[in-house]
């Protein structure tokens, strides 16, 4: 299991597990739970680079990122990571 800490949003922690090049498991902290549930459910089963092209650049308000910015960049460390895998 690999844990993020975000900065600039809502969520205070993103726990992600990776099977290979695949997103298995996302689990968020703090942040809009049913919105974050929600996106750790679409995402499961798919390619982390797809995550990370789709959710890189999403902002917030006026935040200049967000949980599925900050999403994006947990998985791109992640994806080098040995503890993310499964």
């Amino acid at each position: 299991m690999y844990t993020y800490i975000p900065r600039g949003v809502c969520s205070r922690r993103i726990d992600i597990q990776l099977d290979g090049d695949t997103v298995k498991d996302v689990v968020f902290t703090g942040g809009c739970n049913g919105n974050l549930n929600a996106i750790s459910k679409i995402i499961t089963g798919m390619p982390v680079d797809h995550v990370i092209e789709v959710f890189s650049g999403n902002t917030c308000g006026p935040r200049p990122t967000s949980c599925a910015d900050q999403l994006a960049r947990a998985l791109q460390e992640a994806k080098g990571a040995p503890e993310a895998q499964a």
